[in-house]
């Protein structure tokens, strides 16, 4: 318990009581849980504010080395991406996107080392067109870096605008 004491910031040990220290040990990993998740809270928030300012290095910086993102859906831009090859191609996508794309954060809701965040995008691509895209995004951390992201999102945008139209190849 005493790493569970550390983790809650309660120090006051002695005001339990010893008859009910079952409830007063929820409270306890309750607190730890707590303070994990609203850390990870804000990490995913730094996250996208450098997504916001184009911030290459930060991005970069959140994941763990072993950390990887997975977009979801059969287009173009669809698949798993170690840190390594996001570092290598997360600066090209800026570019297409010379005033930037904007992400707002609609809700964000934590549990532990798992934070989901429903957003919406908007920027306009080096094509002329307007992308907004809708968007879900699962994060999971471990001590405190991004071990997986998963996003999911509009995947017509994403073919449309960012592919200009094109597919994949159909794979039975």
């Amino acid at each position: 318990l005493e790493f569970l004491y550390q983790q809650s910031g309660i120090t006051a040990r002695e005001s339990y009581d010893e008859s009910n220290i079952t409830a007063y040990s929820e409270r306890v990993i309750w607190a730890a849980i707590m303070s994990t998740s609203e850390k990870n809270k804000a990490i995913v928030s730094q996250f996208f504010t450098a997504l916001n300012a184009g911030d290459v290095d930060a991005i970069a910086n959140t994941y763990a080395d072993d950390g990887y993102v997975e977009t979801m859906g059969s287009t173009l831009i669809s698949g798993r991406f170690t840190k390594d090859q996001i570092v290598a191609v997360t600066g090209d996508i800026f570019e297409v996107f010379p005033n930037g794309l904007k992400f707002t954060v609609e809700d964000m809701i934590a549990e532990g080392e798992r934070v989901a965040v429903e957003a919406h995008s908007e920027g306009e691509h080096i094509s002329g067109k307007t992308y907004r895209n809708e968007y879900h995004f699962l994060f999971e951390f471990r001590d405190g870096k991004l071990i997986k992201l998963k996003e999911y999102m509009d995947t017509e945008q994403v073919t449309d605008v960012l592919c200009g139209g094109q597919r994949p190849p159909f794979e039975a």
